[in-house]
């Protein structure tokens, strides 16, 4: 294998793991790309790895996403919930004002800030659940919420959870609506950079494809397993991992 293939196996596996646990996928792929040198276009590789995890969550929710196209009050809700990331995102993307953010800086902080913020989140009373209590009220607070993502380090799948979590979803619950929510997401964020790249630069080479089935196979094991340990285990590890994480950068930027 050679090395410009291993770099994109190492990606793909940062991004299937790190997209759907509360760490922040987008941080560590900006962490990691400044390391390796070798991409001639490290947006469009980002934006293959998304497409591999978007391909994984529609593929494991697949039988749900076949009912709630039977179910206008929750297609509805999620539609509504994905409403302000796509509004927002769109803004920044279009403006450029996104890859501004993207400093080591930003990351070492939000990182910090939203793992205090699920931690805190993380003790609250389990009480409500996807089926019963997911209304219109709750569902706009976790959309803004997933706004939050658009910070590098902040982790889409942190803060949602750290929204529905507020709201006194449990975790396994918070985990799924995560997931879900992650759909136009990846959707979106794929489209515009996907059809931007292409039609400028043309390129669609073997590299990129290894890219979005290796991000599919780690995305998948990720979101069974990840959801197995929510119904078993708090969120500390992963608020232990954020600080940690932080604290290293901070000695770099500072020190």
């Amino acid at each position: 294998m050679s090395l410009i293939y291993l770099q994109t196996l190492i990606l793909a596996l940062i991004q299937g793991v790190t997209e759907f646990i509360p760490v922040s996928s987008s941080a560590h792929l900006v962490l990691i790309s400044n390391i390796f040198t070798k991409y001639n276009n490290p947006v469009l590789m980002d934006t293959s790895l998304h497409l591999g995890s978007l391909i994984a969550i529609v593929h494991y929710f697949w039988k749900e996403l076949v009912d709630f196209s039977n179910n206008k009050k929750i297609l509805t809700l999620l539609v509504i919930g994905s409403l302000p990331l796509i509004i927002i995102g769109y803004i920044l993307y279009d403006y450029n004002i996104y890859e501004n953010l993207r400093s080591i800086k930003t990351i070492a902080w939000s990182t910090l800030i939203f793992g205090v913020l699920l931690f805190f989140s993380d003790k609250f009373i389990l009480s409500k659940s996807f089926n019963e209590n997911l209304n219109l009220k709750n569902i706009f607070i976790i959309g803004c919420f997933q706004v939050l993502a658009l910070i590098p380090g902040a982790s889409r799948a942190g803060v949602v959870i750290t929204g529905c979590r507020f709201l006194n979803f449990n975790r396994y619950d918070a985990a799924k609506i995560s997931f879900i929510l992650s759909i136009p997401a990846l959707l979106g964020a794929s489209i515009l950079t996907l059809k931007d790249t292409i039609i400028k630069d043309q390129i669609l080479n073997l590299n990129i494809i290894l890219g979005i089935i290796f991000s599919y196979i780690f995305s998948y094991l990720t979101i069974k397993y990840f959801l197995i340990y929510t119904k078993n285990f708090s969120l500390n590890i992963f608020v232990l991992y954020r600080i940690l994480l932080s604290l290293i950068l901070f000695y770099f930027i500072y020190f």
